[in-house]
């Protein structure tokens, strides 16, 4: 097959392609300049490790489309790191970090990204967008005479704010007239040419730092190979693996259903992790997914890898041959440009939502959100989803029910119908009345699940309430593995080959 008649790599393609990677390495710029400030390194190291990172990842990462560079939730953790021991152990740390995160692939954990719930997803996106929005906010202030940054006034505020609505306006225009070249870049460039063609006063990327820099060279850590060293380091690397795991994966869940399609979570964990690894040996402080900048990506419909490796040779190039023209294009147009991303980013649907869905869904959704722009992702979504683990077994707790009956014998039966586990066995003793009951008794457990050792220590607690009252207790229909882990009750149980559940019990004396 030819390339014009393949679907996925037709001209059209390839130049949307191409032209949404030169609107992504345009964004990718200031980030990468800023968020070096942030670890306190040279702009290079975040350059470099946007280029690498984003080269690999696009290559042989899980989700085509998505972009990754060097991003502001590690940068906030790298900046201690480098402040008290100096780069050359935030380079050996990325290494470490990289390493990490390729085990995390091997062992295939990534797929456990898919058990985050919805209203974590929604807090998480929400959360970014106004981080997004948040981080430009920076970049309205100035140096005063005192060499303290001041925000803007007069008629440098006012251009900057005009030249932010208009590159708005094209970004948002312009589709309803023609989908020829991404309504972003199309955006950037006019208000490029104006500020250059007529001179405007307004601060341009030149302002942050120089971006002129030769190709990334090799260089091995200059740290001593010692467990003091390991013992530094790894701490970071534990904690930045896991920021940029949890980044990467959510971004990529987002992009899956933005999309329609399926990414693999398992193998971008791998790519993330090697690209770390590389960019530690070449000089940058590592990264993760973005989702800005995929969200530039994906909302342009560039969701092949060409868009990726696109951006990260357009942001070398502009290193090695277009520093100076970079360094020419106004702030605004890239403020513009992530204002509209933080706004398209924004999951607004979710705001009518809360009158509607469960209370515990909206508290997750707000908590997730706060803690990410107060604190940081991983904590926001840890934070999430122990919220929803927590409300899960509290609803499942109350849900053990039983139906009482006496049989023909004249028998009491218990029928149960839940699941027993830690955070129903309480409610799971107010359930019977030993002293009321007759001398025989019987549990039915037909349609109820022991699920925890927790669960098993209340049949046993049962059984003991039972005796002491005197009283026969039988339990029918119980799964082999609880009848394993019983003590007090085993002799109770009563075995009914071919009928008895084979589910198996979560319980640490079983293997």
């Amino acid at each position: 097959m030819t390339p014009s008649h393949c679907p996925n790599f037709t001209l059209s393609r390839v130049k949307l392609c191409t032209l949404s990677g030169l609107t992504v390495a345009l964004a990718l710029v200031p980030e990468a300049i800023a968020f070096a400030f942030v670890a306190q390194v040279h702009p290079l190291t975040g350059l470099y490790a946007a280029f690498i990172m984003g080269l690999i990842t696009a290559a042989f990462g899980g989700r085509p489309g998505m972009i990754s560079g060097a991003t502001g939730a590690l940068a906030v953790v790298m900046v201690a790191l480098v402040v008290q021991h100096g780069v050359e152990y935030l380079f050996a740390t990325v290494v470490l970090m990289g390493l990490l995160q390729i085990a995390f692939g091997l062992l295939k954990l990534g797929k456990f990204i898919r058990m985050v719930p919805f209203p974590v997803m929604l807090g998480f996106v929400n959360g970014l967008a106004i981080v997004i929005f948040l981080a430009q906010m920076g970049h309205f202030k100035m140096l005063g005479p005192d060499g303290v940054p001041a925000w803007m006034t007069g008629t440098k505020l006012y251009a900057m704010l005009g030249l932010i609505a208009l590159t708005m306006a094209i970004i948002y225009l312009l589709p309803r007239l023609t989908r020829v070249i991404p309504s972003a870049l199309a955006g950037i460039a006019t208000v490029s040419f104006l500020v250059i063609f007529f001179g405007i006063d307004t601060k341009t990327v030149g302002d942050m730092a120089s971006i002129e820099g030769g190709l990334p060279q090799f260089h091995f850590p200059q740290v001593p190979l010692s467990w003091e060293t390991l013992q530094i380091i790894f701490p970071y690397s534990l904690i930045l693996a896991s920021i940029g795991l949890i980044e990467s994966l959510l971004t990529l869940n987002l992009i899956d259903e933005m999309t329609d399609t399926r990414g693999k979570p398992n193998r971008e964990c791998v790519a993330q992790g090697g690209a770390n690894v590389v960019t530690g040996f070449f000089g940058g402080m590592g990264g993760c997914a973005m989702i800005g900048q995929s969200m530039i990506n994906v909302n342009n419909g560039a969701t092949q890898r060409l868009s990726g490796i696109a951006a990260a040779l357009f942001l070398l190039s502009f290193i090695l041959f277009a520093s100076q023209w970079i360094a020419m294009i106004p702030l605004a147009a890239l403020i513009g440009l992530m204002f509209v991303v933080s706004q398209k980013t924004f999951a607004w649907g979710s705001l009518t939502a809360m009158r509607s869905v469960p209370r515990s869904d909206a508290l997750v959704v707000v908590a997730v959100t706060v803690i990410t722009v107060l604190t940081d992702l991983a904590i926001a979504v840890v934070t999430g989803v122990i919220i929803s683990a927590l409300v899960f077994a509290w609803q499942h707790a109350k849900h053990i029910k039983v139906n009482t009956y006496l049989d023909g014998k004249g028998w009491k039966v218990y029928e149960l119908e839940g699941t027993l586990f830690f955070a129903s066995t309480a409610e799971f003793q107010t359930l019977f009345t030993p002293k009321e009951d007759p001398e025989e008794v019987v549990v039915e457990f037909r349609r109820a699940r022991v699920m925890d050792h927790s669960a098993v220590e209340a049949i046993d607690s049962l059984a003991t309430r039972y005796q002491q009252a005197g009283k026969r207790l039988h339990l029918r229909h119980l799964s082999p593995d609880c009848l394993d882990v019983l003590e007090k009750a085993k002799d109770m149980v009563e075995i009914h080959v071919g009928e008895d559940p084979h589910y198996h019990l979560a319980d640490d004396k079983l293997g």
